[in-house]
């Protein structure tokens, strides 16, 4: 009988990784908590970065390494990088076997493109402005067609609750569904879960980026890593502020490519401010960008409010019909907003964007706990650093994806911290996949050998939070009883003036004191508020609700609670993780180049 795999989540890592499980003879389950589309892969702009077997000229895996490390601030795990990088091009060979195709370029071969902090272009696209949508959709098709012969299980609208544990291993899942709750035992889960944008007013992610992998695996007690880091992007639309009503279906992420066409930011005055911020103005890199709009608008006394970018240069300078031709996803998803941006102007403001830190796991996607993998956003296999490089999580996605299948048809999960796979004999799925001997060796250049996966994994009892000593023991209060939750958490907070817990408090605290701009003293008041809150809630516990929604609700808090505690222990500014209290790092001037957004 073959070894049962479950995969939470449906973004590039989840459903690749199900295509190759499945394809290998294993017995995959594949649950997620909306439709298949609903996940943060389908709405990347961006590319994916991979160097070929025939590069762009000048370009070499050494050098795609050197740029993700760079781009880390020095806080990557060099041994993952490296494993990523060199094993990219087979997994990108396998997904064209599964459908996905890559934009080309006037001579018939791949059009590679140059995002910023790239030293050569390497960045594979699919239609245009639409490479994730155009990945997801090919990758649900095939997982679609096994499911229709029987070879792959798929449960949509199924949100999972719990992780199953017996002898400290993970042995399946809890989740709701059409109402019940449900169990399914498995030899192993990987969580494929995404971020969890959610956390602030703006976004760029969807409605399902709720932080519930991280939740799920902290409650087991996985070890989580690198959590203070989150990437902001600097221009994400506005809708409330259009001129005219209009309809969005999602948030609407406005590509760096924009204003690498000529695009500028200027303020409700109509003043352009970014040079006064950088020498590089709107070319410079995202998270200074994303802070100099944070500083502009608490200068001008705003600090919730918007900017706006004008993309009217460039259809001046290009002609008219540019912006169309060159975005036309963007020009068509502005309209929809109720804005003609040949013509006026787009409001603008950072937006939560991508976590860095997740649950912490070693080189085989492998987490603390026996029988649990994690991959793509949810994870934190080191390779992001401190501040990520564009087009590489949907790349992190599939290589760890794969690299979690690999090592579960090996029959090691039961072994959290065993030695990394000789070298490059994690390339053997996609290769095989990708139609090539999977026995061959790669083409790309690299190292004889890799360094072993990190030092065992800690596994926590449960999440350690920073709580202001003010509120030791709060955390005692009995768990709220019942078979459901209202909207809001309600009780607690009326006596001593704090509005209870809701969605909205929740996103204002995080975006005003643990957001863009940081301090100890705004760290300090929002863990005093999320520990109040989770004092009624307790969010380290599994909720007794069958309303999703309350599920969520947990798990967001639970994941605030985790990012303030891991930005109020580190004091220093680091890539995305900027304090105003402390060192501040250092921002090296890079020359300018045309821009693309993952």
């Amino acid at each position: 009988m073959s070894r049962r795999l479950a995969i939470v989540g449906s973004g590039i890592a989840g459903l690749y990784a199900a295509l190759l499980a499945s394809d290998a003879g294993a017995d995959v389950v594949l649950l997620t908590k909306g439709s298949l589309e609903h996940s943060n892969t389908w709405y990347a702009q961006g590319g994916i970065s991979a160097v070929l077997p025939e590069p762009a000229p000048g370009d070499t895996v050494a050098a795609h390494i050197a740029d993700t490390l760079r781009a880390g601030a020095g806080h990557c795990n060099e041994a993952a990088v490296r494993l990523m990088c060199i094993e990219a091009g087979s997994d990108i060979a396998a997904l064209q076997q599964f459908g996905v195709r890559f934009d080309s370029g006037p001579d018939g071969g791949p059009a590679l493109g140059l995002e910023a902090a790239h030293s050569a272009p390497r960045i594979l696209h699919a239609g245009g402005d639409a490479t994730g949508a155009r990945t997801a959709g090919a990758l649900i098709g095939a997982v679609l067609a096994r499911a229709a012969r029987g070879t792959l299980t798929v449960h949509t609208h199924a949100h999972t609750t719990a992780l199953q544990e017996r002898n400290g291993r993970v042995t399946g899942v809890v989740y709701l569904q059409d109402g019940m709750l449900r169990s399914l035992d498995a030899d192993a889960v990987l969580l494929a879960t995404g971020g969890a944008g959610r956390l602030f007013g703006q976004t760029t992610n969807p409605a399902v980026a709720t932080g519930d992998g991280l939740a799920l695996a902290v409650r087991a007690g996985a070890a989580p890593a690198d959590l203070e880091f989150f990437q902001f992007h600097p221009t994400c639309l506005v809708a409330a502020a259009a001129p005219r009503p209009g309809r969005l279906d999602g948030p609407l992420l406005i590509s760096e490519a924009v204003r690498g066409e000529g695009a500028v930011l200027v303020d409700a005055s109509g003043r352009r401010f970014m040079k006064a911020y950088h020498a590089d103005a709107e070319l410079a890199p995202r998270d200074v960008v994303s802070r100099s709009i944070a500083l502009h608008l608490a200068k001008l006394g705003n600090p919730g409010g918007h900017v706006y970018l004008d993309a009217r240069p460039i259809e001046q300078a290009q002609g008219a019909g540019f912006l169309s031709r060159r975005f036309p996803t963007l020009t068509r998803k502005t309209l929809d907003a109720g804005i003609d941006w040949s013509r006026e102007l787009v409001p603008v403001a950072p937006a939560a964007h991508y976590w860095m830190g997740g649950i912490a796991t070693d080189l085989h996607a492998r987490t603390s706990i026996p029988g649990l993998y994690a991959a793509g956003e949810v994870a934190c296999t080191g390779v992001q650093g401190a501040n990520r490089l564009a087009s590489n999580s949907l790349l992190e996605g599939l290589v760890f994806g794969r690299r979690a299948v690999e090592d579960f048809l090996e029959g090691s999960s039961a072994e959290p911290s065993a030695p990394a796979l000789a070298p490059r004999s994690g390339e053997r799925l996609a290769r095989s996949a990708a139609g090539a001997d999977p026995h061959a060796t790669t083409a790309l250049s690299g190292p004889p050998e890799l360094p072993h996966a990190s030092a065992p994994l800690p596994r926590n009892a449960r999440p350690h939070l920073a709580v202001p000593a003010a509120l030791e023991g709060e955390a005692d209060r009995p768990i709220l009883q019942g078979g459901s939750w209202p909207s809001s958490f309600g009780a607690g907070g009326a006596e001593d003036g704090l509005e209870p817990f809701s969605r909205e408090g929740l996103r204002s605290l995080m975006t005003a004191k643990a957001g863009v701009l940081r301090s100890g003293e705004l760290l300090a008041g929002a863990a005093g508020t999320l520990a109040r809150w989770a004092a009624v809630a307790r969010p380290d516990a599994v909720p007794e609700s069958a309303d999703p929604a309350v599920h969520e609700d947990h798990n967001l808090l639970l994941a605030a609670q985790l990012l303030v505690s891991a930005a109020l222990a580190r004091r220093d500014s680091l890539g995305a993780h900027y304090r105003s209290d402390e060192t501040v790092e250092t921002i090296p001037l890079r020359p300018k180049a045309s821009l693309s957004h993952d």
